[in-house]
């Protein structure tokens, strides 16, 4: 007498017709999503004015966040001072070179 086990008397024959389908459908999704673009963005080229704007706008964003956090209690006011000089100073030299670039 042959033993078997229960589960496999449960489980169908696994023929092509259950298989194929699921990996065929896989296949074309990971190519859909692995393919290269034709279309790829155009590549901007950035001027110094455009990087010292976007400097800029971080260090204010620092700045706003550095004022909320020393608020909320999780700055000692040594450690703001220094580092609110530090982002201000950093601030006033991006903002002279704006200057001296004709912004």
């Amino acid at each position: 007498m042959e033993f078997t086990p229960r589960y496999a008397q449960l489980l169908p024959t696994m023929d092509t017709s259950l298989y194929l389908p699921a990996v065929l459908l896989a296949l074309v999704c990971a190519a859909y999503i692995f393919w290269p673009q034709r279309r790829t963005a155009p590549t901007v080229e950035k001027t110094r004015l455009d990087y010292l704007r976007e400097r800029r706008d971080v260090i204010y964003e620092n700045l706003r966040d550095l004022n909320f956090e020393f608020r909320a209690g999780k700055y000692p006011e040594d450690d703001y001072r220094r580092q609110r000089e530090s982002l201000e100073a950093e601030a006033a030299g991006v903002l002279t070179e704006m200057d001296s670039l004709g912004a």
